[in-house]
Order: C-alpha cells, then sequence, then structure tokens
C-alpha cells in the first residue's frame, strides 16, 4: 500500500476551476444594499504642511453621504513596531510624499465621488524635501520626522566573530558597491476595500491581505474599537508578495467613512494608485567587502546597506534585516559584520517584497563569481564550498535543522549541464548561478501560532476551521489536502472555513513564509485529534486497540485485517448515539527565541526551519541592442518535502519571473521630485507569458524534522535566487560584471563599449 493517498501527489487545486472560469469573487467585485463609492483626496506635494482644509462645497453637492479628514480621527499613530509608530493614516499637519492620503469622501457613484474631491480646498505650506538616501544623509537636509535625527529610521547592527582578523587572514579580499532602484509589487488585483458596520456597531471589512487576524488588531487599535467588534472576512485575493501584511490607510478610510454614512462603503484603486498609494519595494545602495582563502571559503565579510524607505517605517526593522538573514543562512561564514540603515525619504512608504534586496543578493554573488575568477574557481564550485549545511548554526544563531542546498546546486548543475557549458559556450552567450536562503517564520509574539479546529458532520464529512489565508499559493488547498488525508477521507468531504476573524481562530497569516510550517502543523494536529478519538469508539467496537487502526478510502480498517472496517460515516454516527460529537483541535507554535528582536537583540533562533534554492540561467545578449534572450532557467530548491509537487512547480515558475526576468530585465519604478513616472501597465514592465523561457524544476526534499510531513517553504528562495543567476548569466555573457540592478539594454551597450575602449587602450 502506497505511503499517502494524496500527500506527495500531483493534485487540482479545489480554487482552480472558480479562478479560471472568472467565478471568483474579489473585493472589488462586492455588491451589498446601499453601498456608496468612496474616493481618497491625495497629497500633490512631496512634503508640506497641512494648513487648514475646507470641505463645505464637497459636503453641499448632492449626493455626497460623508466626508473624513484628519479631524474625523484619533490622531494616533500606527507602525508594525511600538518604537516605528509614525504614520497617521490622514495626517494633521503634514503631508511626507506625493499621494499621501488627505481626506476621503463617500458618495452615490464615482462621478459624484470625483467630483467632491475636486471640491475640496486643501491649503498647504510647501516645505523643502529629499528624495535620494545621499540628499537625505546630507548635512542640513530636511528631516521627516523628529524621533528620526539625520532621517535614519532604523539602524540594524550586527558583528560576529573578528571580522577585521578574519581580512587579514584572507588570501585574497576585494570590495565592490551595488546599487539597485526601487521596484513594485503590481499585484494583478489592485487594492479594494469594501465595510460596513452593522446596527449593533460592529464593523464587517473585506480587502486584500495576507492575514486577518494581523489586519483585525491594528484596526482595533487605529478605530477605537474592541477586537469582538472588529470583523476581517475572507475573499479572493490577488497576490500579495509581501505587500498586504499590514493596515492601509484605505482599510481606516473606508471604515470611518462607512460609519459616518451609515451605509456600506467601497474603495477601488486605480492602477495608478495601487503603485504609488500601498507599498513599494525599497530602493538600495549595498557595500560589500569580502575576504576568501585559497579554496574560495569565505573568511570574513563586512556589508554596509542603506536602503531608501519612503516616508515612514512600515515593516522598517524586518526589511533592513531580511537581506542579510537570507545571506547568512545560505552561506557559511565566521567572521562577519552588517550595518543596515533605512534611511527617510519623501517618496512612498517601502515594505518587504518577495525578491527583496536585489543589490545585496546580486551583490554578494556575483562578489562570489569575481573573486572564483581571481582563483580560478568556476561559481558553481564557489558556491558548494560556502553552502551552509544541515546542523549548522548561523552566524546570529538560529540552528539549521534541515538543509539541501548543495542537493539543489548539485541537481541544478546536472540539469542545466554547468559543466559542459560554463566557459565554453559561444560568444555573448552566458551561463550564471545564484543561491539564497528564506527563513520560514520568525518571532511574531502572541500571533505567531496557529491553531485549527475540526468537526465532523454525520455524513461523514468533515469542516476545517482555521485563520489561514490564501493569496493565491495554494493554502486553501494545502488544508484540504492535509485534513484528507490523516482522515482517509476525499478532499469533496472537507469542507473548509477560514480567514475570517469572527468565525476562526488565531493565525499569523501568509506572511514570513510560515503557513505550511505553522498553519498546515496546527490542521494536521487537529485532524490527528478527531482521528484519535474516533479510533477510540471505533476500537472498542472491534475490540483491538487503537493504534492496530488506520484509515482510508472513507474507511476505518483493522490494518493486519483490512476486511474488518466501518465506514467513516457509520463511525461518526456510532459516536453520536453514544452521545459524543467528535471534534479536534491542534495548534502549532514555532520553537524560536522570543528575546530575538530585529534592532536590539538580532540573535537567537530566528525561524524553526529554513529554505534554501539554486537557479541557474543561460542567456544569449544582443551586442547590438543590448537585448537579452533567456534561453534556459533550471530552478531547484529544498522544500523539505513536496505536499503538492504541481503547485510547487508553478511557485517556481512564478518566482523566476518576479525575480529574474522582470526583477534582473525589466522591472523599476522611475521618479521625479518623488513622483512616481511609471505607475501603469504600461510603463512598468511586468514579464508576459510571451516573454517567459524555458523552465526545469528541480525539487529537493530534505524531510524537514518539525514541518508537516517534512514539507517547509515552497517558492521564495527560488524567486530570490532567480535575480543573482540573471545576474551572473548575462555577466558571463558580456564579460563584464554588472554592479546596477535591472541589467537594462543601455547598461549592456554601456559595458560593452567600455570594455571594447579597455582592449583598444582609447
Amino acid at each position: 500500500m502506497e505511503k499517502f493517498s494524496y500527500i506527495g501527489k500531483d493534485m487540482k487545486r479545489i480554487d482552480t476551476a472558480h479562478k479560471a472560469t472568472g467565478r471568483a469573487l474579489f473585493t472589488a467585485d462586492l455588491h451589498l444594499p446601499r453601498m456608496l463609492v468612496g474616493k481618497i483626496l491625495r497629497s500633490p506635494h512631496a512634503h508640506a504642511r497641512i494648513v487648514a482644509i475646507n470641505t463645505q462645497k464637497a459636503e453641499k453637492l448632492p449626493g455626497v453621504k460623508a466626508i473624513v479628514t484628519a479631524k474625523d480621527t484619533s490622531g494616533d499613530k500606527w507602525g508594525v513596531f511600538k518604537y516605528t509608530q509614525d504614520q497617521q493614516f490622514l495626517p494633521m499637519e503634514k503631508v511626507r510624499y506625493v499621494g499621501e492620503e488627505v481626506a476621503g469622501v463617500a458618495a452615490i457613484d464615482e462621478d459624484t465621488a470625483l467630483e467632491a474631491l475636486s471640491l475640496i480646498e486643501v491649503t498647504y505650506e510647501v516645505l523643502p524635501a529629499v528624495f535620494t538616501i545621499e540628499e537625505a544623509l546630507s548635512p542640513g537636509a530636511p528631516q521627516l520626522h523628529e524621533a528620526y535625527p539625520n532621517n535614519i529610521n532604523i539602524h540594524v547592527h550586527i558583528n560576529v566573530g573578528d571580522v577585521e582578523k578574519g581580512f587579514a587572514s584572507s588570501y585574497l579580499v576585494r570590495e565592490d558597491t551595488f546599487t539597485a532602484p526601487e521596484d513594485s509589487y503590481f499585484q494583478g488585483e489592485p487594492y479594494a476595500v469594501v465595510a460596513q458596520f452593522d446596527p449593533l456597531g460592529n464593523l464587517e471589512i473585506w480587502m486584500p491581505n495576507a492575514g486577518p487576524h494581523l489586519k483585525a488588531k491594528p484596526l482595533s487599535n487605529v478605530l477605537k474599537m474592541p477586537l469582538n467588534k472588529v470583523r476581517v472576512r475572507k475573499i479572493t485575493i490577488g497576490g500579495a508578495f509581501g505587500g498586504r501584511s499590514e493596515i492601509s490607510p484605505a482599510d481606516v478610510i473606508c471604515a470611518l467613512l462607512a460609519k459616518k454614512a451609515q451605509r456600506p462603503v467601497k474603495i477601488v484603486y486605480t492602477r495608478e494608485e495601487n503603485t504609488v498609494c500601498t507599498r513599494q519595494a525599497h530602493s538600495m545602495i549595498t557595500r560589500i567587502k569580502t575576504g576568501v582563502d585559497k579554496e574560495g571559503r569565505v573568511i570574513a565579510r563586512d556589508i554596509t546597506c542603506h536602503m531608501d524607505g519612503g516616508a515612514y517605517s512600515s515593516t522598517g526593522p524586518i526589511a533592513t534585516s531580511v537581506p542579510f538573514l537570507c545571506m547568512e543562512q545560505a552561506y557559511r561564514m565566521e567572521n562577519v559584520r552588517y550595518n543596515g540603515y533605512r534611511i527617510l525619504t519623501n517618496k512612498p512608504i517601502r515594505g518587504m517584497f518577495r525578491t527583496h534586496g536585489r543589490a545585496f543578493a546580486c551583490g554578494v554573488d556575483i562578489q562570489l563569481d569575481m573573486l572564483g575568477e581571481a582563483l580560478g574557481i568556476d561559481p558553481l564550485t564557489m558556491r558548494l564550498r560556502n553552502a551552509r549545511q544541515t546542523g549548522d548554526f548561523t552566524p546570529t544563531k538560529s540552528y539549521v535543522a534541515s538543509c539541501g542546498l548543495t542537493e539543489t546546486i548539485e541537481k541544478s548543475g546536472e540539469v542545466s549541464r554547468w559543466k559542459e557549458k560554463f566557459g565554453k559556450l559561444p560568444p555573448y552567450h552566458g551561463i550564471g548561478i545564484g543561491c539564497n536562503s528564506v527563513q520560514t517564520g520568525f518571532p511574531m509574539g502572541i500571533r505567531g501560532g496557529s491553531q485549527a479546529l475540526i468537526k465532523l458532520n454525520e455524513d461523514g464529512g468533515a469542516t476545517v476551521i482555521t485563520g489561514i489565508v490564501d493569496n493565491g499559493q495554494g493554502n486553501d488547498h494545502m488544508i484540504v489536502q492535509i485534513v484528507a488525508e490523516e482522515l482517509g477521507l476525499t478532499p469533496d468531504d472537507i469542507q473548509l472555513i477560514n480567514a475570517d476573524t469572527e468565525v476562526t481562530p488565531s493565525d499569523p497569516g501568509s506572511y514570513s513564509m510560515c503557513e505550511t510550517f505553522i498553519g498546515g502543523n496546527a490542521v494536521r494536529l487537529a485532524a490527528q485529534d478527531v482521528k484519535k478519538k474516533l479510533f477510540k469508539i471505533v476500537a472498542e467496537e472491534f475490540g483491538v486497540g487503537e493504534e492496530e487502526l488506520s484509515a482510508r478510502n472513507r474507511k476505518i480498517f483493522v490494518k493486519k485485517n483490512p476486511q474488518q472496517s466501518i465506514s467513516f460515516e457509520k463511525a461518526v454516527r456510532m459516536a453520536l448515539t453514544r452521545n459524543q460529537s467528535i471534534s479536534g483541535e491542534g495548534s502549532y507554535w514555532p520553537k524560536v527565541d522570543w528575546k530575538r528582536e530585529w534592532v536590539k537583540n538580532p540573535y537567537g533562533q530566528l525561524s524553526e526551519t529554513f529554505s534554501f534554492g539554486t537557479v541557474i540561467c543561460e542567456v544569449k545578449v544582443d551586442p547590438e541592442t543590448g537585448q537579452v534572450e533567456v534561453l534556459e532557467v533550471t530552478a531547484s530548491q529544498d522544500v523539505g518535502y513536496a505536499l503538492n509537487p504541481k503547485v510547487i512547480e508553478g511557485q517556481f515558475e512564478g518566482g523566476v519571473a518576479m525575480g529574474g526576468q522582470g526583477g534582473m530585465l525589466t522591472e523599476f519604478l522611475q521618479f521625479h521630485e518623488g513622483r512616481v513616472l511609471t505607475p501603469t501597465q504600461l510603463d512598468y514592465l511586468l514579464p508576459l507569458a510571451i516573454d517567459m523561457p524555458r523552465i526545469n524544476n528541480v525539487i529537493v526534499e530534505s524531510i524537514d524534522p518539525k514541518g508537516p510531513y517534512g514539507a517547509k517553504e515552497a517558492g521564495m528562495s527560488v524567486a530570490m535566487s532567480a535575480a543573482q543567476a540573471y545576474c551572473g548569466a548575462i555577466s558571463n555573457a558580456v564579460g563584464v560584471y554588472f554592479h546596477e540592478y535591472p541589467i537594462t539594454p543601455d547598461k549592456i551597450l554601456k559595458a560593452i563599449e567600455e570594455k571594447k575602449n579597455r582592449k583598444s587602450g582609447s
């Protein structure tokens, strides 16, 4: 008999049909009785004092039902952390970036709402602004917040070992600087919020989110409402990538409008608003100094990274730390120093991102290539010699319980035929490799664990209740798959209720790559609790021990005598006749160091497990146009155990699209005096299906000792490694190492020209 019925098998996701046919409802699709249209007035200035706001003309416009400004709020400042509470969702005194929210309007239709916005009179006193990291740090620069001298929002300092001694003992040392501009999450679903209050004053709200419980508590705090009166509802979500993890001004403004109008309100962002007025990814300047021995093993590394964080803190402490943590998780090193600075500028707010830190990650890997070239060691071997191993401790003291990084490197090399190609390709053809690691969860305090409940129905079906949210990656199917496997039922027998704060228990959300590991464990434990209770009843009926039973194909049977069986439905009804209503509960809290803190104490167990990925990319560069043709990509990741291989392959391919094809070739935001010049799909160049290369997916399984069935995070490491592989391949094709990302045709042509000039001596 096979080990599993569903786990480890290619399965069609339970949400496939309704998404493919367009029946899936997103927030913008909701229509409630008497619903109003909400619109937001935004600042035209990057930095200005708000002298006065006059809404009288707008209030008199027929069809306008509510207007809210800062005077309708408590004035409290919000932040993900206590020490970063610096943002008012409707600012009282100052605006700090173009597009910041100033007022909200609810009206009977969109035209009326837009006309009302035009009638709101705001008097500004324009202030000097800073738009780059260099400007923000310059002496006498305008200060965005009094709480952050010199516009330094966050400083993360990590120092392990003896870095200077390490450099002194190194055989070869080099130092380089790498840069990358801002990029956009550009989710397929533009941000939308629907809010309504019932007669008892309870708020019901829908929006794209990575964790409903992580939205409900901040909304409760900001709106001064008890948590049990804030209900964040489940709805289909069109992507997150790190950008749906915290509450948005739109959430608060929509709720305030609904309360004031006493009618449901819906706010739907335009594509431009979705780019400018939701989170962006940080631009970055990274200086990396690395020392290696004769064999290419890293002896010491010193990194200073400056990130443009925009106007407010957002997830600043996390964002400033994660690029370093991913690097230290992937590569061994004993002596390392990191100084990460998040700098405030008069630009939109930046947060965590699926491929966070192009300049950091690509810089680390390209520098390994440079050092390897000087030593006569190829890039793949350089990574093998520095790869993290199972049983290691990272420099900041996280134990690595499972690690298949070496296997991802070796298998990717075999599939891509690295040995046959590296150094042997035709002119302007290149091949490159990137490796990275991602934590599967991190300390999140009282909201760091997950709980799941399961009840059995008298017809033998099961209902699972969990706070796990699905942003498109397949979490809904993962839940059903686990419960069906544990109870011996089919996926069709499982009813799912999830991501609704009123009826589902706490869960950290689809954030920090933890849902499979933490939420999946909780669901599995709940199913095992149900099975144990049901087995006890059946064991008494059969006169055998509970350990002698198994469940499969909707039956509970004696392992040694499968003919001695009972249908699952009959077993449930048997329990009910004995006055036992079977239900189960499971909870899982990751074993992390709760004393670890991003800034004050960045040491201790960060995550209970880590994923590891390798991508190898082969390209052809046109020396006349600078265009890059990606010929083939091999993506591999240690996923612990592949619960649904086809879903994982889809995650790999999405990661290559985001991190490599888009992130390293075309995606970046352009600004002029704080204003985004490329906010639409015509300007911001996302890769299309026609742009994608052939992708070879290689799943590596390390069987994590604590993951459900050995599983862990399964998508992020590929996304981050793809950027590095593309960078390495283009550098290899051109014969020039690139330090500025993305690598666009103009940069390639410039590099080719400079290389020719150096050869000719001109």
